[in-house]
């Protein structure tokens, strides 16, 4: 294939193929260019061509998903520099022109990295990761009504992951892999379209690979899987080797007559329940499934959902085979009868319709009674068990259908997300504004006290300026907040100012407990460093008793009070050249009642730190302290003593900044003074507190200098 132009290096884009030709979209090619081209190539000319679009705007994105239906491809949500996105987006490949759908239906929120696959004129999509967590909900857009619908399916639904894998089989939808990386991964779930159950089988082959960011296809009867691993800065990174899975294997185990199936599937509802007594309903007495089966008994009925009654020597047996085959309702709990003899399993309606009809009571026959209690792990976890010979297997441990009267109706509740958007929407309706504003909602927030703190990055459009009035009480409403701010870059300079926007609320002055710590300070003008948590526990951890500290970066306190409150230090001298931190610093030592063992020193420490006092030091500073390096030194009593260290480190470079820290301060020691300081300069400790950057660590080092 000779071809003269093509698409330009990227990751997370989309290849989607309609007729003869094959779609890229979209992409990212390095960390700030993210792409918003279409290529086509014809497979019958074998050459690449960039398209030239037109009508609505298809703004750049990668970690979106596609899917092609008749001559369109539709493109759902994705991740920018600006933030998830929660749009749904038509290519027509024959006028060339993208479209933007406005909001229709159970419009999905936000979310990248998730899965799409179209099913005749319907598209499924499950799972991605809306920015704060990864999701297992499943949904359908219908390509002729242009509508979303979040789709009720039975049995266990996959759990909730995202850079995973989703194909089409016969009238089966599968999923296997991504993140998070769980035992579950070498798994593959398949729903069945027809009736929308969910059924899990174990493929030992995966269990060896890390399906994640892989690329799949059904090829006839085989599920090509290439490519795809993980990379860590711990780890290293591990890519896979193409996998091939036999899916008519897979699906023989779940090999259901498919009329009889869909008839009890749609007879659920009509069925009832035998009435038990009070000790029937808490699992005292029990009757085998025959007779309940014959009187008329049925899934969730009217009369509520049930649960499988067993004794408890069969408990770990029905556990995994309920579990395996997705049949345990884990909405509810498992628990043990009132007279602790038999364990009671929460089951799934598709559970009891399949036992309605397979599974026939054979209580004279003691070799399938030996048969389930010989069935080992070993072989549950294979994938030479059938359905059938699963329900066989639980109807030789002699069980019991029972109402669950104890089982707690929940409604399902909206997320925050689906709650602001529906908020907002109505409002941009109302005023006449445009959709597109909606892919501006965040999908992530903090919290600090009773403040939520919005990513910088959201509402930035200029037209929300005419309805803020409006805007921020239903965002705080969705987010059940009483007040509202948006996250500003740090200033920097050397007070390291916070330019957090107040959006909703009187002031910024905010309390945090911490630790067991209460912290103050105004949030528009102070920064508040929530990564550090892990530290001033450690920090607080020290037996500082009969210790001077010296804290050359007090800020609003955030080592100080530790130090005070926690490690018993019997005095802190605290240094600090932000007029806003120290006003919130005064405040904390005192609502923390350490006042009288606390000296607050305002201005550079350079000048205002003392000096030879010091059994401990703190240097809490990023990017570097190095600044007061010296100062640390001369604080330091000529005993020596302990200096915490902080700086944020490229991982290859780590060995090199520990070397050059105790080769620095055993320099400055020796400079120190007319004779200088004849100390023994080591390292007593690394701490690696968190990630700051792609490869950038905020590290710790505890410095001991002795006495030579």
């Amino acid at each position: 294939m000779i071809i003269k132009e093509s698409p330009s290096p990227r990751m997370g884009h989309t290849l989607t193929s309609v007729g003869n030709s094959t779609y890229v979209i979209g992409g990212r090619g390095g960390p700030s260019e993210i792409l918003d081209d279409v290529w086509a190539l014809q497979s019958t000319e074998n050459t690449w061509l960039r398209l030239e679009c037109s009508r609505d705007i298809f703004r750049p994105r990668h970690r979106h998903a596609a899917a092609a239906a008749a001559s369109k491809i539709y493109v759902f949500g994705g991740l920018s520099n600006e933030g998830v996105y929660s749009c749904m987006n038509i290519f027509d490949t024959k006028s060339k022109q993208w479209r933007m759908l406005t909001a229709a239906g159970e419009w999905p929120c936000a979310r990248h990295s998730h899965s799409l696959v179209s099913y005749g004129s319907k598209l499924f999509m499950f799972g991605g990761h809306d920015g704060q967590r990864a999701l297992n909900d499943f949904y359908s857009f219908d390509t002729t009504t242009l509508r979303w619908n979040r789709e009720s399916t039975n049995g266990g639904t996959p759990s909730p992951r995202f850079s995973h894998c989703m194909f089409i089989y016969k009238n089966y939808l599968g999923i296997l892999g991504g993140c998070p990386i769980t035992e579950n991964n070498q798994e593959v779930t398949l729903l069945n379209l027809n009736h929308g159950v969910w059924f899990s089988v174990s493929i030992p082959l995966l269990s060896q690979c890390l399906c994640v960011r892989s690329s799949s296809v059904v090829i006839e009867d085989d599920l090509v899987i290439l490519g795809g691993g993980a990379s860590c800065y711990a780890f290293g990174t591990k890519f896979n080797e193409p996998i091939t899975v036999d899916l008519h294997s897979v699906e023989s185990m779940f090999n259901v007559d498919d009329n009889k199936f869909g008839m009890l599937i749609q007879s659920c509802d009509v069925m009832s329940t035998v009435d038990l007594s009070g000790d029937e309903q808490n699992g005292i007495i029990g009757h085998d499934m025959k007779s309940q089966n014959d009187a008329g008994s049925g899934g969730f009925t009217n009369s509520g959902p049930l649960v499988l009654q067993l004794e408890k020597k069969y408990a770990k047996l029905a556990k995994d085979i309920l579990k395996k085959f997705g049949w345990l309702d884990l909405a509810r709990k498992v628990r043990v009868s009132h007279d602790n003899s038999h364990v009671l399993f929460p089951v799934n309606e598709a559970f009891h319709v399949l036992s309605d009809e397979h599974i026939k009571m054979e209580h004279d026959d003691p070799c399938a009674l030996g048969e389930s209690l010989a069935f080992t792990e070993k072989k549950l976890a294979g994938d030479n068990l059938s359905l059938l010979n699963a329900l066989k297997m639980l109807s030789s441990c002699n069980g019991s259908f029972l109402k669950d009267e104890l089982a707690i109706s929940r409604k399902p509740s909206k997320s925050p997300q689906t709650v602001m958007k529906e908020l907002v929407s109505s409002l941009l309706e109302t005023k006449g504004m445009p959709s597109r504003l909606l892919e501006q909602l965040p999908t992530r927030w903090e919290t600090l006290g009773d403040i939520i703190i919005l990513p910088k990055t959201c509402f930035k459009d200029p037209l929300w300026e005419s309805v803020s009035e409006e805007l921020w009480p239903l965002v705080a409403k969705s987010l059940s907040a009483q007040r509202l701010a948006r996250q500003g870059k740090i200033m920097p300079n050397g007070t390291r100012d916070s330019t957090l926007e107040l959006l909703l609320g009187d002031n910024g002055w905010v309390t945090h407990h911490e630790n067991g710590i209460r912290y103050s300070l105004d949030a528009t003008k102070c920064m508040f460093s929530s990564g550090n948590r892990s530290e001033k526990l450690r920090m607080g951890q020290l037996n500082c008793r009969d210790e001077v500290v010296v804290d050359l970066f007090a800020g609003i306190g955030y080592f100080v009070i530790p130090f005070l409150v926690k490690a018993n230090a019997k005095f802190v001298y605290a240094c600090e050249w932000n007029p806003h931190a120290v006003e919130a610093l005064r405040r904390n030592v005192h609502d923390n009642n350490v006042q009288d063992r606390c000296m607050i020193l305002e201005g550079d420490n350079r000048v205002t730190a003392p000096k030879g006092v010091a059994d401990r030091v703190c240097l809490g500073l990023l990017p570097s302290s190095e600044c007061s390096w010296v100062t640390a030194v001369k604080a330091l009593r000529v005993e020596g003593g302990i200096m915490h260290i902080h700086g944020n480190v490229n991982d290859s470079d780590e060995t090199r900044w520990l070397d050059n820290v105790v080769e620095s301060i055993s320099n400055i020691a020796k400079a120190h003074g007319k004779n200088g300081l004849s100390w023994n300069v080591s390292l007593e400790h690394v701490e690696r507190v968190k990630w700051y950057g792609p490869h950038i660590r905020h590290l710790v080092v505890d410095v001991r200098c002795r006495p030579i």
